[in-house]
């Protein structure tokens, strides 16, 4: 790894083995990117690849990017309910933290100035980590909505108070540094909001006109978010963080063109740039450099988690409407991810080429300082990324905000048949919640005791207000096949895809087959060929949705004994009280002691014979018509 290209390349497969790994073990992909860069720097040394002229303004530039797309996330509808919350975080929070963290930074410092930029530094919090663990958590839309937007603002935030730190330490002069900090904090905000809303407002009109061709328009918008950055700051030192932030917010919530192509491109590159960031930045240093810090090191973490977080959110949402549960929820939430590490890299470097400066007023116990604030800031990291990442789900569960494995289902659709399954599934103990547009239809599903929603699944309203707490899964069940394959599109982004389910189209087995290839985003729900078509037909031929206990005397055999092939298994719930949702890649005989929702023949309504004369005769007659080669 000794040559720029082995050791580039090493970087790439280096990262995204870390995700994979994470996501296979369910671990905080951060823990897993440090760890492999610390482990790398045991082969090479970056230093001597790597200059530093190239590589601050590689990082700077890839945090504006991964602070762009987090932008992109960020809905202003999601604030009607915590715009006082979030805007107390992000000021009177952002001070406490502030003020509290320069003391406790005392521990490790024996400068005010350096505590004070360390301080000012772990304001930040780590949107790159909280999207995940919000994932996984999934609380309640409150607390998601507050938590993703404090932790995407206070980052500009944060950055911009270490630049006013760090302009006092320059200055030398208490009274100067003064000055200078309203001087340029002023100048922050005017240069962040004009450049912001300039450059959205040329991006919107280009692409509103087709001024710039499909295959271009990720690349124009990369260019943009760069360019932007960059020329705040030239203006204003680290201006530019806040102006891509301002960037992403406006250009996620206009209206007259859609961004989402552009959204999934940002995302993927953010997850690539964090990937090599971390282990780029974590190889620099050696793990022993962490461990020299020793116990005062420790200490201040435990103050930072136990003392200074709680405090800061119960001091700034005193007097909300926020319940004490999710002020506690919140009070442990606030790991530091590669936003935190980047700025720490980068003031230490600047602050440390200026003590070498003539007349410099870095002195040098300050300078012996800066060479902690790059390993404290990585033990922060390790140490809030794995506190939170173990303790979040726990706690929230204990709290009453959040679910573990949610298994309740969000339908897309709600008419008889969708009611039918649904009614089941609720009756089994498991949430549902059915949306549809056709107002009859939702007062059907209120009168069985449905939870239900009258709203266009393709909407914004939908993906971005709906209540989803307990819901794990997602499935697309209206009449109308590119319904169900747009709705599976657009909540990609909310749902794992493994979790995402839709109706076969009605088409050939041919067509389904090229279909499945080109655009399918989710997975064909229940086995063979279960269209919407074939479900109602079997609605109309008097089969019933019915549950059906297994035992080792009425096992999987005594049921198709008693309701013939033609009977469809839907669901299996396990003896965990885990829902499985049957499909053709989840084929498995249900074993005694699980419970079986499947289509069955009512028993009531005619004799199992006759129905199976009337699915056979059906399925004879469709054979018959069925086009060559499909």
């Amino acid at each position: 790894m000794n040559t720029p290209l082995i050791y580039l390349t090493g970087l790439f497969v280096l990262g995204i083995t870390a995700q994979w790994l994470a996501w296979r073990m369910r671990l905080p992909a951060i823990l897993l990117l440090l760890m492999f860069g610390f482990a790398a720097n045991t082969v090479v040394d970056p230093t001597r690849i790597i200059d530093d002229a190239l590589l601050f303004p590689l990082v700077s530039l890839s945090v504006a990017v991964i602070l762009f797309d987090g932008g992109l996330s960020l809905r202003l509808g999601e604030l009607k309910m915590t715009s006082g919350s979030v805007t107390r975080l992000v000021t009177v929070g952002c001070v406490i933290t502030w003020i509290l963290g320069t003391c406790a930074a005392k521990l490790i410092f024996n400068s005010w100035w350096i505590a004070s930029l360390a301080g000012a530094i772990f304001v930040v919090t780590g949107p790159t980590v909280i999207g995940p663990l919000l994932r996984h958590v999934r609380p309640n839309p409150t607390i998601s909505s507050i938590a993703k937007w404090e932790g995407i603002v206070i980052d500009p935030i944060g950055a911009l108070l270490a630049v006013l730190v760090s302009t006092a330490i320059a200055s030398g002069s208490l009274t100067e540094a003064t000055v200078d900090i309203i001087i340029s904090l002023g100048s922050a905000v005017a240069i962040s909001t004009v450049i912001g809303f300039i450059t959205a407002y040329i991006l919107i009109v280009m692409f509103r006109k087709h001024l710039i061709p499909d295959y271009l328009q990720n690349p124009f918008m990369l260019m943009s978010v760069l360019a932007s950055y960059t020329l705040s700051n030239l203006l204003m030192a680290e201006s530019g963080l806040a102006t891509v932030t301002v960037l992403g917010i406006l250009m996620a919530n206009q209206k007259s063109v859609s961004i989402t192509h552009l959204i999934e491109f940002k995302e993927n590159l953010g997850v690539l740039l964090i990937s090599v960031l971390f282990i780029l930045l974590s190889s620099r240093y050696q793990f022993t450099e962490l461990l020299h810090l020793g116990w005062p090191a420790v200490g201040f973490l435990i103050l930072m988690i136990g003392i200074v977080r709680p405090i800061a959110v119960f001091a700034s949402t005193y007097g909300t409407k926020l319940k004490w549960q999710e002020k506690v929820f919140l009070s442990f939430l606030a790991p530091r991810g590669i936003v935190a590490a980047a700025v720490a890299s980068v003031f230490a470097l600047e602050l440390t080429h200026l003590a070498g400066g003539d007349h410099s007023v870095i002195s040098p116990e300050m300078l012996a300082d800066l060479n902690k604030l790059v390993p404290l800031t990585f033990v922060v990291i390790v140490g809030t990324v794995a506190f939170y990442g173990l303790t979040a789900a726990p706690l929230a569960r204990y709290l009453g905000i959040s679910e573990r494995n949610p298994q309740g289902i969000l339908f897309a659709g709600s008419d008889r048949l969708v009611r039918s399954i649904a009614s089941v599934v609720h009756k089994e103990g498991f949430q549902v919640l059915l949306v549809d547009t056709n107002h009859e239809n939702i007062s059907a599903a209120r009168m069985l005791g449905l939870p239900s929603n009258n709203a266009s699944i393709l909407s914004e309203y939908a993906r971005e207000e709906l209540d989803l707490g307990g819901l794990g899964r997602f499935v697309a069940m209206t009449p109308n096949d590119q319904v169900n394959m747009l709705a599976a599109l657009e909540f990609q982004e909310v749902f794992d895809r493994a979790d995402l389910f839709q109706l076969k189209p009605n088409v050939s087995d041919k067509q389904r087959q090229a279909l499945s290839h080109q655009s399918k985003r989710a997975r064909y729900i229940f086995s063979g060929g279960t269209t919407y078509r074939m479900l109602s037909d079997l609605m109309n031929d008097g089969f019933v949705v019915k549950a059906s206990k297994l035992t080792e005397e009425y096992s999987y055999s005594s049921f198709r004994e008693k309701y013939g092939p033609q009977a469809l298994p839907l669901f299996v719930i396990t003896e965990s009280r885990k829902l499985i949702i049957l499909t053709d890649e989840e084929r498995s005989e249900p074993q005694a002691g699980e419970t079986l929702i499947a289509f069955v023949p009512d028993m009531t309504y005619a004799k199992v014979e006759e129905h199976q004369k009337k699915a056979s005769e059906k399925l004879a007659a469709k054979e018959l018509k069925k086009p060559e080669g499909a």
